[in-house]
């Protein structure tokens, strides 16, 4: 039995980080590279960089300025982008990614990529994987001001793109994006339990759980769109 219904599904939305690129790139940066930069800065030791930064993370977690580039830059006094360029080399997709994005494609789908990434981020991460050129549309959600964990993204997002919910399936590493996402209807959901090649393997109850998307691709191409 498929693990999805794809007679029914015609438009794929996706997330970017930890859904199509490794998230050990993001989880790099952020939890290391920043706050050995602050501890440099502020001539403190990394513990208490960690600890300044976990907190200033706490107060936006879930908001466009936790995503927003130009947030950090000036809270932080530090220059994003290019600390991000410093490691860019760690950006890469998940293995099981182009096999994936191609098989939707083949298969007549419309795929949208959906990412609460800031524009910065994104461009950086397409110049470093041509990620785009496997993809039909691509969204950051800071073109609407809020996330996807927000209701209302969900309605900006379906009259920009006009997708039937009953006919669209979302993937993402995030289980709360996820229940936002269900909250406003969308009839498949799918989520990534390996979002950081070096981290754990996570154990997801609320919805249908992937590792690798390559298991997907045969019933993909047996449920073209007609």
């Amino acid at each position: 039995m498929p693990m999805l219904p794809w007679n029914e599904i015609r438009t794929v939305l996706l997330d970017m980080d930890g859904t199509l690129l490794d998230l050990h790139f993001d989880n790099h940066f952020w939890m290391e590279v920043v706050p050995q930069k602050i501890a440099q800065k502020k001539a403190i030791s990394l513990e208490k960089a960690k600890e300044y930064i976990h907190l200033e993370y706490q107060k936006v977690m879930g908001t466009i300025n936790w995503y927003c580039l130009d947030y950090w830059a000036e809270k932080l006094d530090m220059d994003i982008i290019e600390a991000k360029r410093q490691i860019k080399h760690l950006i890469s997709m998940r293995e099981d990614t182009l096999p994936f994005l191609d098989a939707l494609h083949n298969s007549g789908r419309e795929v949208v990529l959906v990412t609460n990434a800031h524009p910065g981020s994104l461009s950086l991460k397409i110049e470093q994987t041509q990620l785009d050129s496997h993809i039909d549309t691509l969204i950051s959600t800071h073109e609407f001001g809020v996330t996807k964990e927000s209701q209302l993204l969900w309605q900006k997002l379906q009259k920009r793109l006009g997708f039937d919910v009953q006919s669209t399936l979302f993937v993402d590493d995030s289980v709360p994006i996820l229940h936002a996402a269900k909250e406003f209807g969308i009839a498949h959901l799918l989520a990534v339990e390996n979002p950081d090649s070096q981290g754990e393997i996570r154990n997801i109850d609320e919805f249908t759980s992937i590792q690798d998307y390559r298991f997907l691709i045969d019933d993909i191409n047996n449920n073209p769109i007609k």
